[in-house]
């Protein structure tokens, strides 16, 4: 374990560190610094319930060493710079809202929005994103920056990755980029969205080009990609493209009257092979993973892989694929070695020509309880659950808003083990709701949900 604070002067009330390996910072206390501090925090964890409102050049917080750590804390804090220089693939993992003022600077390693959300200053940029160091988030959360776009021309707000062309003023706009992959069809986009609203949204005649890394491309060929618009409703129309560059990572469309949620995806019926359900469970100290095709066309093999944390994944087995089929298939892989709680699979098929694509991702071990998450919250469109269930059973999802009132219900079938579901909730007023889930013979679970728009 290292730690330093580093200085021209460093003011701050008392800073608790706990259990050697957490920077705690107590309710009540400010930690204010001047003239470009910089504290490293080598494989700590920082815990703020005080303040931390750094302004622009007052210095930068590292988050350093070969561990995965934690940002957490009752309280928002406000960042000047954050600096991530990981090693070994580790990361830096949020379980709280953050503020960034000038930049996010990504040196090596990850930082995991794990569903909470980076607010960017309007001059505040992210530096530094490559295939192996980059904002990552799967399971929900976004990076949002709101600029002001009057005319202009391959501007990209934040280092964000939308890149704006438009003789138009646009306005104030709000850009948030996200990496929960979207439903669409029968498969899933790419690990990458950007929704995007500016103040004046008709008439643009714009040009966007979308960014990606090949880290988030979900197992989709990579030269098939066009844009794919959500209008609304969560109903998502390809839009095409007019440039396409596999080298410089960017897919591009002009013409557009006015932005609303972007994803890039490949045309509909390219996709060798269908994916219709994925299951994990814990059967004699295994991990049981069953997997069912819809169709097969020109696939070579299945690829089963693991991951303790969401970044990086091993290959665990191999199965043989059916080549060609127009029936559904069912295939099965057992995990004689599961990892502790937390572990998430996946299978990437691969085709003969050695394309390749993801299913979704599921998540058992064998020393799992009962247990239900909720994401993205706050949210806009679809609220998704994981829940683990150690039988089948019907579960019971209703939506009550601030007074009550019972708003929106639906009723889905668990399997054992892990489940996927979502709630659309997209016709909702903005404001409080509380989710209520009833399922395995009365267990019920409540989750406070925040809906932003409408």
């Amino acid at each position: 374990m290292f730690y330093r604070i580093l200085c021209a002067v460093c003011c701050f009330t008392p800073i608790t560190l706990l259990a050697q390996d957490t920077l705690k910072l107590t309710a009540g206390a400010e930690l204010k610094l001047t003239g470009a501090v910089v504290i490293t925090l080598e494989n700590m964890h920082l815990d703020n319930d005080g303040l931390i409102a750094q302004a622009a050049g007052d210095g930068s917080f590292n988050f350093s060493g070969n561990n995965t750590t934690r940002l957490l804390g009752n309280t928002l804090p406000s960042f000047d710079v954050l600096e991530i220089a990981k090693t070994a693939g580790a990361q830096l993992t949020l379980q709280r809202n953050i503020s960034v003022v000038s930049a996010i600077n990504l040196n090596s390693g990850y930082l995991n929005l794990n569903n909470n959300n980076i607010l960017l200053q309007p001059a505040a940029l992210l530096n530094g994103e490559s295939e192996t160091s980059r904002i990552t988030g799967t399971n929900g959360g976004f990076v949002e920056i709101t600029r002001t776009l009057n005319a202009p021309v391959l501007v990209n707000p934040g280092n964000l990755g939308a890149i704006f062309t438009s003789s138009q003023n646009l306005g104030s706009t709000v850009i948030r980029r996200g990496h929960t992959a979207q439903p669409i069809g029968t498969g899933n986009s790419v690990n990458r969205y950007f929704d995007i609203s500016p103040t004046n949204n008709t008439g643009l005649n714009a040009t966007l080009r979308f960014q990606y890394l090949d880290a988030e491309l979900n197992g989709l060929d990579e030269q098939s990609l066009s844009l794919w618009e959500n209008a609304g409703n969560n109903t998502w129309s390809s839009i095409g493209f007019d440039n396409r560059n596999t080298t410089a990572n960017y897919v591009e469309k002009t013409g557009l009257s006015g932005f609303s949620e972007w994803t890039l995806n490949v045309p509909a019926g390219s996709l060798p092979v269908k994916f219709i359900s994925f299951n994990a469970i814990c059967e004699n100290e295994k991990i049981s993973l069953v997997w069912k095709t819809a169709e097969e066309v020109n696939s070579s093999r299945f690829d089963i892989e693991r991951t303790s944390n969401g970044v990086n994944w091993i290959i665990i087995g191999q199965v043989t694929a059916s080549g060609y089929s127009q029936s559904e298939k069912t295939y099965t892989y057992n995990d004689a070695g599961p990892l502790f709680s937390g572990t998430m699979y996946r299978i990437v098929e691969y085709d003969l020509d050695g394309r390749r694509q993801y299913s979704g991702i599921v998540s058992a071990s064998c020393d799992r309880k009962e247990s239900i998450r909720v994401w993205p919250n706050p949210v806009e469109d679809i609220v998704r659950l994981n829940i683990y269930s150690n039988s089948q059973s019907q579960i019971l999802l209703q939506v009550y808003d601030s007074k009550g009132a019972l708003v929106l219900m639906q009723k889905d079938n668990l399997v054992q083990g892990s489940n996927q579901l979502t709630v659309p909730v997209q016709k909702l007023a903005r404001g409080i709701y509380q989710l209520k889930a009833t399922y395995q013979k009365g267990i019920t679970k409540t989750f406070r949900l925040v809906k932003l728009n409408q």
